[in-house]
């Protein structure tokens, strides 16, 4: 089975756990099968969880995340390298985002242009029938049962949240009679009465329909083209661009469970434990989940109805039906990015100065930072566990534990990690910007 994962997402729902760099999809909240302790290799995160599925159902699986930039490095992280990546240069909407991981499975993974593929979002709380329900799909399009093959969700309430589809009888797979928007909650009871099924954004395609469409709407339909030209693409939905237009489509009606985890409330209803990290609740709390990533301990006493998440990028105590209005709330604060898991490990912002700011950045084994420079700050790097080697313009050096390395404005630097390798950056300098940043090839 082919599959595409689309991953997006700003960060502000579920903060402060998720930022501009690690969305909710990111957030290692789920206990992972048989692991013990408590610790943080005893959880995964929502990419994981669905990935790992994917690999249960389908252990040969072709999987490949559609993205943009900014979340490579964390998906390369979770996932590991072997993961496809379809990296959008900017945002343009879900077609042109689907029309290029079409044209990278094609172009550079090697698809076919008769094989099918299923498009889903990355983050769904399901279990296992999910993903073999997706093993369907994807059989109905390779067998040419419609040109698009939706999946639709048995609704369970009547929804404002979901746009819905309303196919032509109550079949296991239908022809589709219409589509509606999202509607009121009255609207909603009334399309279910008709038969009306949740659309979660999940189809199925023979690589060719799409890369067919994409030529014709942007004149491009190979993946060098369409990335060359991304930029000016017209900003537009997969729903707008082929799914209203499309004159051979089926849906596939899928019964079992299903959650969009979109709320701080969503998610602790589908949390196995009531606390992560260093978190102690009394007996007397009712309906209270604590998430805690930083190291000073929560104590919660007498809470009801309530969800507490702590993390470097702050506090957040909320009542959790209340909790669907944090965005605006977070939009109004000028955030600085604490925490980001990159493809080689991750870094934790400690502190903030004026003229300066301290990081503890840890290096996974076998890995290395980018080969750069900074124009407007100097370095220092204090070695706290492991060991490894420093390049500074040039010149190789061992470190172990207790080795400071500085490295001046301008001069060229990175650190490899032979084992794991734990440091504090602290960065000096009258003006500290993630945009002071060269990068360059490394000879090693």
């Amino acid at each position: 089975m082919n599959i595409v994962l689309l991953s997006g997402g700003s960060g502000k729902r579920l903060w402060p756990l998720s930022n501009d760099i690690r969305s909710k999809q990111f957030i290692k909240i789920f206990r992972k099968p048989g692991a013990e302790g408590r610790g943080e290799d005893a959880y995964e995160s929502m990419v994981q969880r669905v990935y790992r599925q994917i690999m249960t159902v389908d252990p040969s699986a072709n999987v490949t995340v559609a993205t943009g930039k900014a979340q490579v490095s964390t998906i390369i992280n979770q996932l590991g390298a072997g993961v496809g990546v379809s990296v959008e240069p900017c945002r343009r909407d879900t077609f042109p985002a689907i029309a290029l991981a079409t044209a990278y499975l094609h172009d550079v993974r090697g698809v076919p242009e008769n094989e099918a593929v299923v498009v889903c979002p990355v983050d769904p709380y399901v279990d296992d029938s999910y993903f073999e329900a997706l093993k369907d799909l994807w059989s109905l399009a390779s067998k040419g049962t419609a040109d698009l093959v939706l999946m639709g969700i048995d609704p369970t309430y009547p929804s404002e949240k979901y746009g819905y589809i309303l196919p032509e009888n109550g079949e296991k797979v239908s022809a589709v009679r219409t589509f509606r928007e999202k509607p009121d909650a009255q609207t909603a009871a009334k399309y279910i009465a008709e038969g009306g099924l949740w659309n979660g954004g999940v189809f199925a395609y023979k690589l060719s329909h799409v890369l067919d469409r994409a030529k014709e709407l942007t004149g491009f339909s190979e993946y060098g083209e369409l990335l060359s030209g991304y930029a000016a693409l017209e900003k537009i939905s997969f729903d707008y661009a082929v799914v209203e237009h499309e004159k051979s489509i089926a849906v596939m009606r899928y019964r079992g469970a299903w959650k969009d985890l979109g709320t701080w409330n969503t998610l602790t209803e589908s949390m196995e434990e009531e606390t992560v990290g260093n978190v102690r609740l009394s007996p007397s709390c009712r309906n209270v989940h604590a998430i805690n990533e930083i190291g000073v301990p929560i104590v919660g006493i007498g809470l009801h109805d309530v969800v507490i998440s702590a993390s470097p990028e702050g506090i957040l105590v909320s009542d959790k039906e209340e909790s669907s209005t944090l965005k605006k709330y977070v939009d109004e604060i000028d955030r600085q990015v604490m925490f980001a898991e990159k493809s080689w490990g991750s870094f934790r912002v400690l502190d903030v100065g004026k003229n300066s700011m301290t990081i503890k950045v840890t290096l996974r084994p076998g890995n290395r930072m980018n080969y750069h420079s900074h124009d407007r700050r100097d370095e220092v790097w204090t070695v706290i566990s492991g060991s490894g080697r420093t390049v500074v313009d040039g010149m190789v050096q061992p470190v172990k534990r207790g080795d400071v390395i500085t490295m001046a404005a301008g001069c060229r630097h990175t650190v490899l990690a032979d084992t794991e390798l734990e440091l504090i950056e602290v960065q000096l300098g009258d003006e500290i910007s993630v945009s002071d940043k060269h990068k360059f090839d490394l000879e090693e």
